[in-house]
Formats: C-alpha cells, sequence, structure tokens
C-alpha cells in the first residue's frame, strides 16, 4: 500500500473553477474592440491553455500575429481588472485540503499561470489550509509539460517523485508528473477538449471528482 507523501495540483480547471474569470475577460476585449462576443461554453473548455489558446479560440489569432501582443496585455488588463470575483474551489476541493491538512501531508500548485497572478488568485480565495509552495509557468526556465516546475515544487518539499501525485486536467500536466517520476493522475472535471480525453492521457488514475479524489487517497 502506498503511503502518499505530498500532492501536487494543477490551479485551473482543477482546484479552481476559473473559467467564468477567463472567458469574461475575452468577453470583455470583445466588447472593448467592438468584435463579435464569443460564447461562454465556445470558450470554457480552453481555459487551462491561457491567452494563446483563449485568444485563438475566440478570434483566429496566434502569437505570431502582429496584434497579438497587444492583445494579450488587454486581455491580462481586463482579467486583473475581473479580480477573480467569479472564481471558486471546484465541489469537495476544500474538504480534500483539510484532509491533507489533517494529515499533514503538504500540497503544492504547479500551474503554467504567472506566479504574480496566482498569487493574486489565492489571495482572493483565501484557502485556510494554504499550499507549501506555488510554482507558476514563470518559475522555472520552462513551464509544463517540461518536468522543471514539477521537479522545483520536490525539490521545496523534499519529497521524492515516487511517493508525489501530481493532479491536473491537461495532458501537459500528465506528461510532466512522468516526465518527473510522479504518479500521474487526471481530473475530469476540468477544461479538457472532446478530442483529446483524459482516458487518452496515460494517467494512472482519471478521477470525476474530488469526492473520488478523497476516496483514493483513503484506499492508498
Amino acid at each position: 500500500m502506498m503511503h502518499w507523501q505530498a500532492l501536487l495540483f494543477d490551479l485551473d480547471g482543477t482546484l479552481v473553477d476559473s473559467a467564468p474569470d477567463l472567458v469574461g475577460a475575452v468577453q470583455d476585449l470583445a466588447r472593448e474592440r467592438n468584435l463579435p462576443v464569443p460564447a461562454f461554453d465556445a470558450l470554457r473548455r480552453m481555459a487551462s491553455h491561457g491567452a494563446p489558446g483563449l485568444l485563438g479560440k475566440a478570434f483566429g489569432i496566434t502569437p505570431a500575429d502582429p496584434d497579438y501582443a497587444q492583445m494579450r496585455l488587454d486581455f491580462l488588463r481586463l482579467y486583473r481588472a475581473r479580480a477573480h470575483r467569479a472564481s471558486v474551489l471546484f465541489p469537495g476541493i476544500l474538504q480534500t485540503l483539510r484532509y491533507l491538512s489533517e494529515r499533514q501531508i503538504p500540497w503544492a500548485i504547479v500551474t503554467n499561470k504567472s506566479e504574480e497572478l496566482t498569487h493574486d488568485l489565492l489571495g482572493t480565495l483565501a484557502l485556510p489550509y494554504p499550499p507549501a509552495i506555488v510554482v507558476g509557468g514563470d518559475t522555472t526556465e520552462k513551464p509544463k509539460p517540461s518536468p522543471l516546475p514539477v521537479q522545483y515544487a520536490l525539490r521545496h518539499l523534499g519529497i521524492e517523485p515516487e511517493a508525489t501525485v501530481f493532479l491536473g486536467d491537461d495532458r501537459r500536466d500528465i506528461e510532466a508528473a512522468h516526465a518527473a517520476g510522479c504518479h500521474a493522475w487526471a481530473a475530469s472535471w476540468g477544461y479538457w477538449q472532446e478530442s483529446d480525453p483524459p482516458s487518452a492521457w496515460g494517467a494512472n488514475v482519471v478521477l470525476e471528482d474530488a469526492d473520488a479524489l478523497r476516496a483514493r487517497l483513503l484506499a492508498n
């Protein structure tokens, strides 16, 4: 029986349902630029893919386009202006963090969101059980799917990868976890694409919700 010594979580789509603010900022940008406003449901599943994914889906723009850099800055400005007011923990996540805290199992966030925006969001959420460390997309030389952010978190925690679970809602989370030697668990409640479901990512475990996550932890 494996006794997990640490859990690493992705942020958007795993811990936090941030799509209302992320997609809302894209919609605000469309209104600001007098462009057609995309529907929420059309963009929700891109919320884990940051500005490139959201802006690409909404406006057909890529980082190679001349207007992309300014559009990205405008998107981030509007996202900050929303102050994460519509972002909430997914159901059962708070209970999971309490479970970890009661058993003195450290947890960390490993996200491709910038450290600044991640700490802003955590400040709004005011978690009673804070992470041991936050690793953002700009913390290490390369973001996920590189293993570098995961390895950075493990070094800080002082825990071996084989005793650690990484939970995420995107293929790159699973790839980063495997590359770092961690157990890779997929959160199927997140923002994955129908063309690339969690069952296709090679995860060790695919979980339906946070209740299933706690049950899996109890089973180990």
